[in-house]
Order: structure tokens, then C-alpha cells, then sequence
């Protein structure tokens, strides 16, 4: 293994790691803070047992996420140093700010786990509103620093040095927006499908139990919603990335010749030696119109670029096709939530139904990771887009596969460490919290 693709690999799993955590820590801080709310305004102790159990899984996954998103940091530095002793002057704002998010969240989630029957109800509600407003502003900051490296701006570019630093240009890059809207409502979707997936499956077990239905019914209308507000989100995405990264959008639609109409491909295997898909479905015109607003419009293909300058395109494009598959499943399963919410409420509570959303539990993250692939390995070769390419910018330490196994192992542990905190959470729920006990008893 070669020092580029270990330094790569271990940003990756760290990358992959954190991004569950920062979902996570995105999401659950507003279902806490909503259930709290609705048992003030409604009194009913079910919800104040919700947001008292959640409370929980926020300030677990806060802890295991600042571990994580500390060693990312360091990686930035370690692994590339090349990349940060040029982009650190530049995109410094934005991991301020996010810097400043965190230690906010942190002060509010202490007074709110804290300040049960010691604050007024609406005061103690509105620490957790900061938690929840402080965590996803927190992912925006991150994400903004992200788009920067897909949509370089705030500086120029001479004799291989970085000048005239603007970082608030740089901060609000053309592309921060259309990530950072993309990425929050990723992170809505798959923690609220996630947690609605646990109870979904308490409940099957455990039918007419009042904490687990209410915990589903009110994951699954956010995640329902955002659900919906994802396929919007991603056609602003496409569009920008049509704009500003031709060679990504032809890697992920494995469209290798330029093309007047575009095809939008469907599934199938890229054969790069003959420059084909092979079991694809093709919609006639389809991708012009989703890239560029009209059928008959040109969309460039990977021919334009040279060799060394086109992205992974096997990897690019069944993650694209992974994450959209997925995401279409859920925007479905939402849909059919608030059809039967709305009409056929008996089939919330049918065995089938309650299994269906289970099975769902893991599939939002699996998306996330696969939208990071595309977003990252469609970047390739280029760790700055059209300014710095990943090998410039990688270590010469040498050794580095063995960092790599090291973070690897220590990733493993905490995951394992996380899960059996979280199980023992679960089974402990029963026993804490009054309206999570079996009806019957």
C-alpha cells in the first residue's frame, strides 16, 4: 500500500465514521427538543419520557463525535500538510465558527441534561433548542469548508502560492449552499429514519405501547418530510456540480463522450475499455434536462479530460446510483407514512408495516456515506479542485499504512464500545421511564 492511498483510506474511515456521529448530532438534538415541547404544550408524560431517553443517545453520540471530529482534525494536518499549509489561511473562518458551534452546544446540552426541575420548562426547552440549532449549524460550518475544496474561491492563485485571502469569499463559496442544504437534509433523513427504525422494531415486538409509537410517529414525520425536500435539494446539487465539475457529473452518469442530448443512465456496470455501460436503462435526454434546464442541451463527457484528470468512474458512479436507489425508498416509505397517517391509520400499527421501517433502520447512513463517496472520489484527482491535486498535498512520512491500521483498530473499538453502550441504553428504557413499559403490566 502506497502512502497516498493509506493516507486517503485513513481519511476516509475516520470521514466515515464522524459523518454518523454529525448526522446524528444534527438530528436528534431537534427530536429531543420537540418532544419536549410537545409535552408542555400537551402535558402528556409520554413525551417528556422521550426526550428524557433522548437526551441520552444526544450527549452519548456528542461524546463519542468530539472524539472523532478531534482526530479529523488532526488528520487534516498529519496526512496532507501540503492541502493546510495552503488552505489553512483561506477556510480558518469556517472551522472557527464551527469550533465556536461546539462549545456552545456543549454549554446548552449540559444545562438541559442538567436542568430538569431546576429552570422553568420553557427555559430549560429553549437550552435544548440552542443544542439542536448549535449542532447543525455546527455541520454547515464543516460542510461549507468541504464545498470550498469542491468551488475554490477567496483567493488567487500565483506562482503556486495562495494570495489576496478573502476567507468570508471563501466561506460562501458557490457551492456551500447547495452542499450544505443537501448534507442537513441528508442528515434529517437518515437519523430520523434511523430512530423511528429502533422503535419501529420495540414496538413490533411490544404492540400498543405508547413511548415507542409516539417516538416513531414523530421521527418518521421529520424524516418524512425531508424526505421529500431531498430530491429538491439534489437537483440544485446537480445542477451546480454540472456547472462547476463537468468530469464528476460525467463520472457519476458514466457519460464518456460528450453528448447533445445526455442520456440519464439507470443502474449498470461501466466497462471503461470500451467506453460503455453495460445493463443500464437510458431516459433519452433526461440528463440534459436535469443538468442544464433543457432536453436538447450539451453535457460534457470524461473525453474533455485527460486520463489523469478523470475521476474514479466505477466507484463515483454505483455510489451515485446507491444513494439515489436508497433515497428514493425512503422518500417512499415517508410518502406512504402520510398516506396512511392521513387516511388508513390502522396500518401504522400492522406487524408488516412496523417491519418494513426497521428494515429501513440502517439504509439513510448507508446513503450518507455513499453521497460522501461521490462528493469526495468525484473530486479526484484533485484535493483543490483545478488548483492542487491530492499527491501534492499527501505526507512524506513515511509508514503511513500503519496509521492507518492503528485509526482502523481504534474506530472498531469505538464502534463496539458505542453499541453495546446504546444496547444497554435501549434495555434500560423499560425500567426508567413509565410510559415505555409493557401496557399490559
Amino acid at each position: 500500500m502506497d502512502d497516498l492511498l493509506a493516507a486517503r483510506l485513513q481519511m476516509a474511515t475516520s470521514l466515515g465514521f464522524h459523518i454518523v456521529f454529525a448526522c446524528i448530532g444534527m438530528t436528534m438534538p431537534v427530536l429531543m427538543a420537540f418532544s419536549e415541547w410537545k409535552w408542555i404544550r400537551t402535558s402528556e408524560p409520554v413525551y417528556l419520557d422521550l426526550a428524557k431517553a433522548w437526551s441520552k443517545g444526544v450527549a452519548l453520540f456528542f461524546a463519542v463525535g468530539a472524539v472523532s471530529g478531534t482526530v479529523l482534525s488532526f488528520e487534516l494536518g498529519l496526512l496532507f500538510p501540503g492541502f493546510m499549509r495552503h488552505a489553512g489561511p483561506i477556510i480558518g473562518m469556517p472551522f472557527s465558527w464551527e469550533g465556536t458551534a461546539f462549545f456552545i452546544e456543549a454549554i446548552a446540552l449540559g444545562v438541559f441534561l442538567y436542568g430538569w426541575d431546576r429552570l422553568n420548562k420553557w427555559v430549560h426547552w429553549l437550552s435544548g433548542v440552542v443544542v439542536g440549532v448549535s449542532g447543525v449549524l455546527s455541520g454547515i460550518f464543516v460542510v461549507s469548508a468541504n464545498a470550498w475544496m469542491n468551488s475554490p474561491a477567496g483567493f488567487s492563485w500565483e506562482n503556486g502560492e495562495a494570495m489576496n485571502i478573502d476567507p468570508v469569499a471563501a466561506m460562501f463559496n458557490d457551492a456551500w449552499f447547495s452542499q450544505a442544504l443537501h448534507m442537513t437534509l441528508a442528515a434529517f433523513v437518515a437519523t430520523s429514519f434511523a430512530v423511528a427504525g429502533v422503535h419501529a422494531f420495540l414496538l413490533s415486538k411490544n404492540p400498543g405501547n405508547t413511548f415507542h409509537r409516539q417516538a416513531v410517529k414523530i421521527a418518521l414525520s421529520f424524516g418524512a418530510v425531508s424526505a421529500f425536500l431531498q430530491p429538491i435539494s439534489g437537483d440544485i446539487s446537480a445542477k451546480d456540480v454540472a456547472e462547476r465539475q463537468p468530469a464528476k457529473l460525467a463520472a457519476l452518469e458514466v457519460l464518456y463522450k460528450t453528448s447533445k442530448p445526455a442520456d440519464l443512465i439507470i443502474g449498470g456496470i461501466p466497462n471503461d475499455k470500451e467506453q460503455r455501460v453495460d445493463y443500464a436503462i437510458h431516459v433519452p435526454g433526461a440528463l440534459s434536462y436535469l443538468a442544464h434546464g433543457d432536453f436538447g442541451a450539451e453535457v460534457t463527457g470524461l473525453d474533455k479530460f485527460p486520463p489523469d484528470e478523470r475521476p474514479p468512474v466505477l466507484i463515483t458512479h454505483l455510489a451515485f446510483q446507491l444513494m439515489v436507489g436508497i433515497g428514493t425508498l425512503l422518500a417512499l416509505a415517508g410518502f406512504l407514512f402520510l398516506v396512511f397517517s392521513w387516511r388508513w391509520k390502522h396500518n401504522l400499527s400492522r406487524r408488516w408495516w412496523l417491519l418494513f421501517i426497521a428494515f429501513l433502520t440502517p439504509l439513510g447512513f448507508i446513503a450518507v456515506e455513499a453521497g460522501w463517496t461521490v462528493t469526495e472520489v468525484g473530486r479526484q484527482p484533485w484535493i483543490i479542485y483545478n488548483v492542487m491535486k491530492t499527491k501534492d498535498a499527501v505526507s512524506a512520512m513515511p509508514g503511513l499504512q500503519y496509521s492507518f491500521y492503528l485509526i482502523s483498530a481504534v474506530y472498531l473499538l469505538l464502534t463496539g464500545l458505542l453499541v453495546w453502550m446504546m444496547r444497554r441504553q435501549i434495555e434500560t428504557v423499560d425500567h426508567f421511564y413509565p410510559s415505555a413499559r409493557n401496557p399490559k403490566e
